[in-house]
């Protein structure tokens, strides 16, 4: 289905959020989804991304992760200096405040016009994937999806140590999980944490492995892989619909 698009802005802690928001262009209600970019925010190959989950029947807001740190509408450029700057935005972001901003935005889908208030789900990408989980705690998420999520075995998100492993076993909705082999940001023995813990909380989940590196989905750089990309969307689309009907 077509979709479109706008830009909404949620004052959250007195600090205006900029959330881009694709979704159906027709009448009727869909399941809400927070979709969470990589380091480098709101450019193009992420936007794309989300209006392509939106064009199955879903509304998709994604919210700039540094707005705290950087002018609104930033789109950090994926060079090594905009790798120094997404990296150290995140830095200077405390835990607390990624978790007030998953916060609001989920509760701006739950009372969104258009969005089915019961039915939410999560999905992100590097970074985004961390947060995509932390946000799955909120018991109104009944599904989340996490794409090469950084940080998630190790801790590493923002300016403290992430509790994300111990608190494993908050996630009330179904999981799944992307990784790339070759992904050096997640080795095997990251994976394997990650999966056992999932396993010992016993959390429905589902784990998907290519043979593919970190940012493979993103269509601007080196990395991509339209094959894996395209077998990712046919696992993400099916995982969702029949959980946020």
């Amino acid at each position: 289905m077509q979709v479109k698009r706008q830009n909404v802005s949620l004052l959250v802690e007195d600090n205006a959020m900029r959330v881009y928001i694709a979704r159906p262009d027709q009448e009727g209600t869909f399941p809400g989804i927070l979709f969470y970019s990589d380091i480098y925010q709101l450019g193009t190959p992420i936007t794309r991304l989300a209006d392509h989950l939106a064009g199955y029947g879903f509304v998709v807001a994604a919210p700039e992760i540094y707005y705290r740190q950087l002018p609104l509408g930033t789109i950090i450029e994926p060079t090594d200096l905009g790798r120094i700057q997404g990296n150290e935005a995140a830095r200077k972001t405390s835990i607390s405040e990624f978790d007030s901003d998953a916060c609001a935005v989920i509760n701006f889908l739950s009372n969104y016009e258009a969005v089915s208030s019961q039915q939410i789900g999560t999905m992100g990408f590097c970074i985004g994937g961390h947060l995509a989980c932390r946000a799955a705690f909120n018991p109104l998420v009944k599904a989340s999806v996490y794409v090469y999520p950084t940080g998630i075995h190790n801790g590493k998100l923002g300016r403290e140590k992430a509790n994300t492993i111990a608190r494993m076993g908050e996630l009330q909705g179904e999981v799944l999980l992307i990784f790339g082999t070759l992904d050096s940001h997640i080795p095997e023995d990251g994976r394997v944490i990650i999966r056992q813990t999932l396993e010992k909380q016993n959390i429905r989940h589902k784990i998907l492995e290519y043979q593919a590196n970190h940012t493979f989905m993103r269509d601007d750089g080196y990395r991509f892989d339209p094959v894996a990309t395209d077998e990712v969307w046919r696992e993400v689309i099916t995982f969702f619909q029949p959980i946020l009907s």
